[in-house]
């Protein structure tokens, strides 16, 4: 049996949530590793819907799941989910999650900077959640962070706060904000303690037995790849890897456990905040996708900008992620369409060019070179086999597939679990 991970392909929405929880049921056990909560995953079972941000989504399926120490985590969110999920009848206990002990936190210092920073920069906005990601990690790289196992030390902990603080303290200075006193941190970290401690655990080692056993790993990635922090649309990126290769150094998993990368793509585009978007559409057509696909964020509620398929992108990252196979997602909102168009290159300088240039200029001078298909006036929705699928709509994907490079192993349909196309078992591989 394989291990899988799950990558986004795009900017991120591409509707990972459904496709982990999909995975889930074939899964043992589900890993996430990188980001924090600034990423919402919406699972739709039953009519029923799970918002996770931070908790991986595996546990709505019952699954034994990981935060691994890729993640950066916020333990006041950590509780509001935790409490979120549990009101909803999730059952959550150390037995079925673990968090990396060696994993940094997120404190209200690192939300309160990133708020300040973002709406202090006048012209210049890189679209942060400012629920303090970025510089948690920044902390995490500069090698002063707080992390999960310090909690348990609380007599050795408040050294460590010192520290950290006389570093942000000077930063608050030096912008005229009010310092923190190094006090209400540690108050701040003992009162969230005794919630998060219990699920701390040598995930490192947990994962290895889990391997050993024979259990099938799902590893479960929380942006697009185009928001990596080295292949990504830089500096409109988010602060970790977002590409598969960060599911081993994540996780503390080798990267010879890694079987299959399956990355999911939404048959349309679509990206939040700020940044290089070459597809984007800023008339009724993206509008349409918008109100059709329900395009707003889970966590922010902010509206996603929409655009055409850009197989450039896609093709890409199917290379910087090592992607096996991917997950055509979203196929319905085209439905009605006329006609649709796919992005098969960029203008640049004159010249016609098959690949996103690295430099932040160039980015922002690229024009799409586009293919147009024959839309299709049938519904996708719901469609549980090829069969069912509109003409059409089997010759969007198969252009796709011929376009990015990878082939398609999971069409779906719907928010429904129910309501997918399984070409490959990724599993099975």
């Amino acid at each position: 049996m394989a291990n899988v991970v799950v990558v986004g392909s795009q900017w991120g929405d591409e509707g990972k949530g459904k496709i982990v929880d999909w995975l889930a049921e074939r899964a043992d056990v589900v890993v996430r590793f990188q980001g924090g909560h600034n990423a919402g995953h919406t699972l739709v079972i039953n009519g029923v819907s799970y918002k996770t941000a931070l908790i991986p989504s595996g546990v709505v399926s019952g699954k034994f799941s990981v935060i691994g120490n890729g993640v950066v985590v916020d333990p006041k969110h950590f509780g509001e989910e935790l409490d979120k999920l549990t009101g909803q009848g999730v059952t959550i206990t150390p037995d079925v999650l673990r968090i990396a002990d060696n994993a940094a936190l997120i404190l209200s210092v690192h939300r309160e900077l990133d708020a300040l920073r973002e709406d202090a920069t006048e012209g210049f906005k890189i679209g942060t959640t400012k629920r303090g990601i970025g510089p948690a990690y920044e902390d995490k790289v500069g090698r002063r962070a707080i992390r999960l196992c310090d909690l348990a030390e609380p007599d050795e902990l408040m050294p460590k706060v010192q520290r950290l603080m006389s570093h942000h303290n000077a930063i608050l200075r030096g912008i005229g904000e009010t310092e923190i006193d190094p006090q209400s941190i540690f108050d701040e970290l003992m009162a969230v303690r005794d919630r998060i401690l219990p699920y701390s655990g040598q995930v490192w080692r947990i994962l290895a037995e889990k391997r050993r056993e024979g259990a099938r790993i799902l590893f479960e990635g929380a942006q697009g790849a185009l928001l990596d922090n080295d292949h990504g649309t830089y500096p409109y990126v988010t602060s970790s890897n977002t590409v598969a290769g960060n599911a081993a150094a994540g996780s503390g998993l080798g990267p010879g456990a890694i079987d299959y990368v399956l990355g999911i793509t939404k048959a349309y585009a679509t990206r939040v905040g700020e940044g290089p978007f070459p597809t984007e559409l800023k008339d009724e057509t993206g509008e349409y996708l918008g109100a059709t696909g329900k395009e707003w964020g889970v966590n922010t509620g902010r509206k996603r900008r929409c655009g055409w398929f850009d197989a450039v992108i896609v093709r890409q990252t199917v290379l910087t992620s090592g992607i096996n196979g991917i997950a055509l997602t979203k196929l319905d909102v085209l439905d009605g369409l006329k006609e649709i168009k796919v992005c098969v290159g960029y203008r640049l300088g004159g010249h016609i060019i098959d690949y996103l240039p690295a430099s932040m200029g160039a980015q922002a001078r690229v024009e799409p070179v586009y293919e147009t298909l024959e839309g299709w006036s049938e519904t996708t929705a719901g469609a549980r086999s090829w069969a069912e699928l509109p003409a059409q709509a089997v010759k969007y994907v198969r252009y796709v597939e011929e376009l990015i490079g990878a082939p398609v192993a999971l069409l779906s349909t719907s928010p429904e679990r129910a309501d997918t196309i399984m070409v490959r078992d990724p599993f099975q591989d």
